[in-house]
């Protein structure tokens, strides 16, 4: 008994990362070695080559509009978005083909091409870390998951930035081939079927910056310029020249967070910056403001979701590092 025929139709478009395209595809040509029966088309808007943005020229197969009905479709990002609006021909091309298909996906910024289409309207879904705020900003129907490496809301998925593209294909290969199968091309291409931990740990900020003009200016200023300080309701509201209640309304209504979040991020922001310089936990959560490394512990496992000694362990620089396995803090 022959296997299923599983039909992907990638669309892309001038300026896409070359990634995006080529670590989902070797999941599915991987997966041909163990069983599976991919087959992949490039599509783009009018069926004309196009070139990524690195300039290299990519083959396409099909305009979007003669193309075959696929099983899955995914489209890429890229650098274009979300700096520029996507076009009307680029969105009406992922809604077609979309409405053809059994499944549909983004990578990266690609989430920006489904949002413009329509397709993610009331739906949970994410991207790359960077652009995440933009995307909620600018469809604000979409419940976006900043942390997520990959979202799948009925038969839409969305992935994080450029190498989350080939979990969003693991993703994918498991539901059509089972664990099993999943694992094996885990395995083969040398990565986690599962990676531990959000988008979030590659974050350089998880801090959201003030208006210009803004009353809480001097007092997110204070905050940056010492996060170890003493930055209790009342000094901060003093800052401010408001009351504590009137401070708290402020957090919310322009950073939408209690002013005691604001200063735990702070103070995160902080701690990963000396981690990343190769200091001691204990050492970086006195530095940073935290009151024991257990209190900096929950902080990582709450915002970056794993531990800052694995935090330190796969961003600090590998000069110096000792070769025995670190600790988990």
């Amino acid at each position: 008994m022959s296997n299923p025929i599983h039909r992907v139709g990638v669309l892309v478009f001038d300026g896409m990362k070359l990634l995006d395209l080529a670590g989902p595809t070797e999941v599915f040509g991987e997966a041909n070695h163990f069983g599976a029966d991919y087959r992949v088309g490039l599509v783009s808007v009018d069926g004309r080559d196009v070139r990524t943005s690195l300039g290299m020229r990519i083959p396409v197969d099909a305009a979007a509009t003669s193309a075959e009905a696929f099983d899955t479709m995914i489209v890429t990002g890229g650098e274009t978005f979300p700096a520029n609006e996507v076009t009307d021909d680029l969105a009406s091309a992922a809604f077609s083909m979309s409405h053809r298909a059994s499944r549909t996906a983004s990578i990266c910024t690609g989430a920006f091409v489904l949002a413009a289409a329509g397709l993610l309207d009331g739906k949970r879904a994410t991207t790359h870390w960077h652009h995440a705020r933009e995307l909620a900003k600018r469809y604000p129907s979409i419940q976006v998951e900043a942390d997520a490496i990959v979202v799948q809301d009925g038969s839409t998925h969305s992935s994080a930035g450029v190498t989350a593209g080939i979990d969003l294909a693991l993703t994918l290969l498991e539901q059509d081939e089972g664990v099993d199968v999943a694992r094996q091309v885990a395995r083969a291409l040398v990565v986690y079927l599962r990676r531990e931990g959000g988008q979030t740990q590659f974050a350089d900020s998880l801090i959201v910056p003030v208006g210009e003009g803004s009353l809480l200016q001097g007092v997110v200023n204070a905050i940056t310029a010492d996060p170890a300080g003493e930055h209790t309701a009342s000094s901060m509201a003093a800052l401010a020249r408001v009351s504590p209640r009137h401070l708290s309304r402020l957090f919310r209504d322009e950073l939408s967070m209690s002013p005691s979040k604001y200063v735990e991020l702070v103070r995160l922001d902080k701690a990963k910056s000396l981690l990343d310089m190769g200091h001691s936990v204990t050492r970086v959560a006195e530095d940073s403001g935290f009151v024991s490394s257990e209190s900096l512990r929950r902080a990582f496992i709450t915002h970056v979701s794993i531990p800052p000694s694995k935090y330190q362990h796969r961003f600090s620089s590998t000069r110096g590092r000792a070769s025995a396995p670190t600790r988990t803090v």
